[in-house]
């Protein structure tokens, strides 16, 4: 169990104490960080300090591996896109969050919530340029 005051994402266990928690041996660690799959904080000394974000991460690398038979290379890239869905998913609730501060934005100048303020589609015009330059000579 850990701490909530402390956060997930805060580095304070040393390699031994995370291997102990994620039930891996501590060289398991140091190869995993060098391939990239779980880059813990580093301490003054260097010494790598990991938080329980990456311990949840070692043992889903784990899991991964032992149980689904994925490689390294395909865990890693499992975790990079992970990452990047949790990234637009973010991304996605502050757009809502902007879209629906702006819809009440326009609610209110156009006479309040109740009084007329709904959005209404606007027609798109066609425009038809034409070409007025002279067309090119061809040579014969």
């Amino acid at each position: 169990m850990t701490d909530r005051g402390l956060g997930d994402d805060i580095p304070v266990y040393v390699i031994s104490v995370a291997a102990e928690l994620s039930g891996l041996h501590p060289q398991t660690l140091r190869q995993y960080d060098r391939l990239g799959l779980v880059s813990p904080g580093r301490a003054t000394g260097r010494g790598r300090r990991y938080s329980m974000r990456d311990i949840r991460t070692l043992r889903e690398v784990q899991r991964l591996s032992q149980e689904e038979g994925i490689n390294l290379a395909g865990i890693k890239r499992i975790l990079e896109l992970e990452d990047e869905v949790e990234k637009l998913r973010e991304h996605v609730f502050h757009l809502r969050n902007e879209l629906d501060a702006a819809r009440s934005a326009v609610a209110r100048r156009s006479g309040g919530e109740t009084g007329g303020g709904e959005l209404l589609p606007v027609r798109r015009a066609r425009v038809t340029i034409f070409n007025t330059s002279p067309p090119p000579e061809q040579d014969q």
